[in-house]
């Protein structure tokens, strides 16, 4: 018995010596301190650069308020209280990614306003595409899709070149291009070869995107093209509508009366100023689809402190 409690005792001993070197240890030993986190506020002020096309300039916005560019700068500073929005707008009806590129060249003030952006938004390729699409739609499929495929070698030249003067003024704010999409689906949706040779296209452009940093592709293909037909079973009704009157082919008569309606579009979101460019509710439907991605990629608007 005498043992038993002897051994206790040793034990009760160590027990306590242990205790007192591990507080002693505790308070000599350096406190690790948490590293603060950075801290990241909004901006006061905004730039966006805005590049491209007639998408771009606004063109088919029957309220004249400048389409996407007007919306968007709207919706931020709605969502974003503390900033407020500048813009400029680069774009020009009917130009191609070349053109684009031509007039960065040779615009000193263009150039300087790149240098400036937090933001850069761009709307190009349409008029690439559309140039050899009116060419060659009326010949046979296969022969469209060749014609596509050379003239897609060419655009990838000429958006690369674009980009990289892009970068080239501006080589750290996010740069958002929009996609291309069908302002005649809604006449002609069982015409695959339209509706192929734009998805190529859009592949291309994001591809090309691929090779620089910061750039966001953002996809309105669908939301434009097939309007207020959201859902498969309405498309499947449209196009059955459309083959009696198109027999599957694209028509120069079909178009031209398209082009000439000002009274009507089956696309709500297409205007009925041409039958080809966003009404002010289609720039709404693109500048929504914009700003969800700017808010995915928000860099643009938070500043660290």
């Amino acid at each position: 018995m005498r043992k038993r409690w002897w051994i206790i005792a040793v034990i009760l001993v160590l027990a306590v010596v242990a205790g007192g070197v591990w507080q002693n240890h505790r308070q000599s030993s350096p406190v690790t301190k948490t590293t603060a986190q950075p801290r990241y506020v909004e901006k006061k002020s905004v730039r966006l650069v805005a590049v491209g096309d007639s998408l771009t300039h606004g063109q088919g916005d029957e309220e004249k308020k400048g389409g996407y560019v007007s919306i968007i700068k709207h919706k931020i500073e709605h969502h974003y209280r503390k900033t407020t929005v500048s813009t400029k707008n680069y774009g020009v009806s009917g130009d191609r990614s070349d053109q684009i590129l031509a007039r960065l060249n040779s615009q000193p003030k263009m150039r300087a306003n790149l240098r400036k952006a937090d933001v850069i938004t761009m709307t190009v390729g349409g008029n690439d595409l559309m140039q050899d699409l009116e060419a060659n739609i009326m010949n046979s499929p296969k022969t469209v899709d060749k014609d596509v495929d050379q003239a897609k070698k060419v655009y990838v030249r000429h958006l690369n070149q674009l980009l990289t003067a892009v970068r080239k003024q501006n080589p750290h704010a996010p740069v958002f291009i929009m996609s291309i999409y069908n302002p005649v689906y809604t006449y002609f949706p069982d015409v695959d070869v339209i509706n192929d040779s734009i998805v190529k296209w859009n592949q291309t452009t994001q591809k090309v995107m691929g090779n620089y940093h910061k750039m966001y592709f953002v996809n309105i293909n669908h939301l434009m093209s097939w309007g207020q037909y959201k859902t498969a079973d309405q498309r499947q009704q449209l196009i059955q509508q459309e083959k009696q009157a198109n027999q599957g082919k694209v028509s120069q008569t079909r178009l031209v009366n398209i082009m000439r309606n000002r009274d009507h579009n089956l696309n709500e979101y297409i205007s009925t100023e041409d039958n080809f460019h966003p009404n002010h509710r289609g720039y709404q439907q693109m500048a929504n689809r914009l700003f969800k991605s700017m808010k995915d990629h928000n860099s643009w608007e938070y500043v660290k402190r």
